[in-house]
């Protein structure tokens, strides 16, 4: 009986499992939620290129807001038109890669067709994990060599070496904070302390200060929200925090059990929208002496307050899918390829009158 030929598979075949590999990574990815081509989603996703005079490249781009105030009246128009402001940023692209192999044929005793569909699950979930923990880092401004749970990685992971790792920058200066407990202050990890627990005191302020230094919204159905991404701990703490009970009690109440507070589901407050991810910068695996406070002994964490083009994805196609024969015909492998970038964009601020991350505050906590 003549074996499957892996090989053979025809290229239309190959498209078919490579965008249902794509539809099952993108569905698992915590960026999936938030993602969107235009200029006034959290996680701009780019899918075309761009033609320059130095050849096509990814783009992304910022219209500034107008700063002049026009004329009056019937004053004269012509000559005092504004010049739009137009800012443009690269997104520089790379390429990961990952395979799966089964055991042979005796020992595994399956079908090509399971062989693929658990290739697929494995590969789906391992990509959109990968994806989501680079996107997490880039919007922490932490590099590629830790994790998102503050180690070290593994020395042999390619990841520091992306082409877009060297983009990978620390939060400015003033989308950068500490909750101290009572206020927010200059960032200074040495200073997390058990009392920097995060409180609906600290949300507030937050809020107020991304609005403050014209962090852009995101704007839905007339209103204008903040996408929060903080770890299950750091709403835990929320949750004890009497101020912030009172805040979603009415709410709660007027819905009842069916209240994202008590369903584990998304919770609005003030404008603030709370997601709780664990794929949120911290500092629990990061070797003693390594985390933060003034012994490096005290776990922290980096909550993001997330407003419009706080991340840009380029998202060039979906995986390409290749099966290959091993051990004449006795193995089976599959190996996925996916094109992408991510970039944090930093433009001037007129406001801040410096560059500034454009759509993120990061406040650094205790997380316990």
């Amino acid at each position: 009986m003549a074996a499957t030929n892996f090989a053979a598979m025809t290229g239309r075949q190959k498209i078919v499992w490579s965008r249902e590999l794509w539809i099952a990574a993108r569905n698992q990815m915590l960026l999936q939620k938030f993602m969107g081509k235009g200029q006034g989603a959290m996680i701009q996703r780019i899918t075309e290129l761009t033609k320059t005079e130095k050849g096509e490249r990814v783009l992304m781009q910022l219209v500034a807001d107008l700063t002049g105030d026009g004329v009056i009246g019937d004053d004269e128009r012509e000559g005092r038109e504004e010049a739009m402001q137009t800012y443009s940023i690269e997104i520089q692209i790379d390429q990961i890669s990952h395979g799966v192999i089964n055991t042979g044929k005796l020992a595994d005793q399956k079908t090509v067709i399971n062989i693929r569909e658990k290739g697929r699950d494995v590969l789906a979930y391992w990509l959109a994990s990968r994806i989501d923990e680079l996107a997490i880092l880039t919007l922490s401004g932490v590099d590629y060599s830790h994790t998102i749970d503050g180690a070290k990685r593994d020395p042999k992971s390619p990841f520091p070496q992306l082409a877009f790792a060297a983009d990978v920058r620390p939060p400015t200066s003033l989308r950068h904070r500490l909750w101290n407990g009572t206020a927010l202050v200059p960032p200074d990890s040495s200073k997390v302390t058990t009392a920097c627990t995060l409180s609906y005191a600290m949300l507030v302020d937050a809020g107020a200060w991304a609005k403050d230094h014209y962090i852009t919204p995101l704007r839905v159905g007339g209103k204008e929200y903040y996408v929060v991404l903080l770890k299950p701990g750091a709403l835990a703490q929320l949750k004890k925090d009497p101020d912030y009970l009172r805040a979603v009690t009415q709410v709660a109440s007027k819905e009842g059990q069916n209240s994202p507070f008590f369903t584990g589901g998304t919770v609005t407050v003030d404008g603030l929208v709370l997601h709780e991810h664990r794929v949120v910068y911290n500092t629990k695996k990061a070797p003693a002496g390594q985390k933060w406070g003034a012994d490096g002994n005290v776990n922290g964490t980096r909550t993001l307050i997330c407003g419009a083009q706080a991340l840009g994805f380029a998202d060039l196609g979906a995986p390409e899918w290749d099966e290959k024969k091993f051990n004449y015909g006795a193995r089976q492998g599959i190996n996925i390829d996916k094109m992408f970038g991510l970039l944090k964009p930093q433009f001037y601020s007129t406001q801040d009158e410096s560059v500034q991350d454009f759509g993120v505050l990061a406040v650094d906590h205790y997380l316990g």
